[in-house]
């Protein structure tokens, strides 16, 4: 299996500490938050990972060279100075990510959810990770019945965890799916990956689990200092 890690994000609110180091390296415990996510991709046996990036992302390569030291080849999809967005970005790493199923997890969460956890493959389109509301987002993403299949309307709703697996056809209808929005006539097209989990799951097409264990997305400075609290002690 392969596996992408968004790390094309600008880091507004994380300003002004990236304003010189994009923010999946900035550190917390004793290593760049995206090593973190290298390392599990590692212990679960993935051997080619492709890193998107953008904002500041000459830095990536210096950093994390080409994946040697973790038992990893790394791809690096430089979209420019202006990220694609993440269906945008997904897009444009696909011809590194071949045509079997493939991990996707964000550069920007902290987690101690196992990867092997998830399935060997996704039901259908995609199996997405999510947990419980925490307060920054209160009101939820999405519901999972118990069968494993996600909706986007109903109660209870839980938040998309940024982890998942992906089938790489569920691009194949992304322009009928986004349609005129600003970024989609661009090359290459910029447009967001959760109007095509929408439409899936309408169909019934996506699955889910809940993760009930530590995440945090890395959002604020604040919890930036609160998750590095927490690993060092």
């Amino acid at each position: 299996m392969r596996a992408l890690i968004f790390a094309a994000g600008l880091g507004t609110r994380m300003r002004p500490l990236t304003d010189r180091t994009p923010k999946p390296l900035l550190p917390v415990g004793d290593k760049p938050l995206i090593v973190w996510h290298l390392e599990k991709l590692s212990a679960l046996g993935v051997r080619e990972v492709v890193i998107n990036t953008a904002h500041l992302g000459a830095q990536f390569p210096p950093a994390l060279g080409d994946g040697t030291r973790w038992g990893l080849r790394i791809h690096y999809a430089h979209e420019g100075d202006t990220p694609l967005e993440t269906g945008g970005g997904m897009l444009h790493a696909l011809p590194r990510l071949g045509d079997a199923p493939f991990l996707v997890v964000n550069g920007d969460v902290w987690t101690d959810f196992d990867f092997a956890r998830l399935p060997a493959s996704p039901r259908d389109l995609a199996h997405l990770v999510l947990v419980d509301n925490p307060p920054f987002h209160p009101a939820g993403d999405f519901r999972l019945d118990a069968e494993g299949r996600m909706h986007e309307e109903g109660e209870p709703r839980l938040t998309f965890a940024g982890i998942g697996l992906y089938r790489p056809q569920l691009l194949d209808d992304w322009r009928r799916v986004i349609g005129d929005e600003d970024g989609a006539a661009m090359q290459p097209p910029r447009f967001a990956l959760a109007p095509l989990l929408r439409a899936a799951m309408r169909e019934g097409r996506i699955d889910g689990q809940h993760h009930v264990g530590r995440w945090t997305d890395v959002g604020t400075p604040e919890r930036l200092r609160a998750l590095d609290a927490m690993l060092r002690n």
